[in-house]
């Protein structure tokens, strides 16, 4: 019974390693073109999502969020800036000892920007600054349509990526920002609803997820291309996804106390700075590397990130909220 219930507490990770199984031995169903078409399908889910996610934003979340200038600053620094940095500074070593596929994929994994649901989720369990969350995690995901494939290029294009930077920014424009703004729009008439079913749309882009990871999968064995993978490099990638989310916890957390950021945004800043999405990062690969079959290798860093970063910042909102509650107690016995 302890399995069953981590089983369905743990859901989406066990769905995402059931579609890796599953595609290696049912590629042709679930391959780009294959038998259901399912890079369609999913490319309609994508976009199902990013509504929903419009829907859901606030707006008098943004405007109490808007005027905190420097948390904006540091947020968007850490994750267009400092990530990259990072890899400016790693990056040679990755690429001298990972396939360029998997190289590429830790280089794409630094330039992504912030999730939403899960680093406004952390920062609320934390008693951070909720609305100064909402805000950068959405501000995220509208600059990474520009600056995500505009970084890949800058880093990439030495090693011989070659993109149409225009096109990228205008397909991930039209994958990711318009259902957002239509969502926006329509939120009016259609926000109660939403909020009467959340259960169900709160896992409506996990399960758009798991079909695009399928996809990718398939495509990758139908190609052929994890015959030379082995289960240490596996074992390298995980390690570096380890060092990587570490280094940049800590620093951005240093780095917070150090300008003064009081407690709360010190929370907002650590779960929005650190945090890496893989619910934009996976259709925002479809279009950047297009039918690519190395995309599995791809993104594999970012679907081995995800769930590191979650179990990881869990574990620090709950010490955050324990310090709080420590604090507030502290005052009501002195009181």
């Amino acid at each position: 019974m302890n399995l069953v219930s981590k089983i369905k507490k743990e859901w989406f990770i066990v769905g995402m390693l059931c579609a890796i199984a599953l595609a290696t031995v049912s590629e042709n169903i679930g391959k780009t073109d294959g038998i259901i078409h399912l890079d369609q399908l999913t490319g309609i889910g994508v976009a199902i999502v990013f509504f929903l996610h419009g829907l859901g934003l606030s707006p008098q979340a943004i405007r109490a969020g808007i005027s905190n200038w420097r948390l904006h600053i540091f947020i968007q620094s850490a994750t267009f800036v400092a990530y990259p940095a990072l890899w400016l500074l790693l990056g040679k070593g990755f690429t001298a000892v990972l396939p360029m596929a998997l190289a590429l994929g830790f280089c794409y994994l630094f330039v992504l920007p912030s999730t939403i649901s899960s680093s406004v989720a952390m920062t609320s369990v934390g008693k951070g600054n909720v609305p100064g969350a909402i805000f950068n995690a959405s501000l995220s995901s509208i600059l990474g349509v520009f600056l995500t494939p505009l970084l890949i290029q800058l880093f990439m294009g030495f090693e011989g990526l070659q993109l149409d930077l225009a096109q990228s920014v205008m397909s991930i424009g039209k994958l990711l920002l318009l259902p957002m703004v239509a969502g926006q729009l329509l939120r009016p008439l259609l926000v109660a609803y939403v909020e009467r079913h959340k259960s169900v749309v709160n896992k409506i882009d996990k399960y758009v997820i798991i079909l695009i990871v399928y996809n990718a999968f398939c495509d990758s064995v139908a190609q052929h291309i994890w015959s030379d993978f082995s289960l240490p490099l596996l074992l390298l990638c995980i390690a570096a996804c380890c060092v990587v989310l570490l280094i940049m916890v800590h620093i951005i957390q240093w780095s917070a106390r150090k300008v003064g950021f009081a407690r709360p945004d010190e929370v907002a800043a650590v779960f929005c700075g650190t945090k890496k999405t893989l619910a934009a990062g996976v259709p925002m690969a479809k279009v950047i590397f297009g039918a690519d079959p190395n995309l599995g290798m791809i993104l594999l860093p970012i679907m081995l990130y995800h769930p590191l970063q979650i179990f990881y910042c869990a574990m620090l909102a709950n010490r955050y909220a324990a310090q709080h509650n420590a604090a507030n107690t502290a005052i009501s016995s002195e009181a």
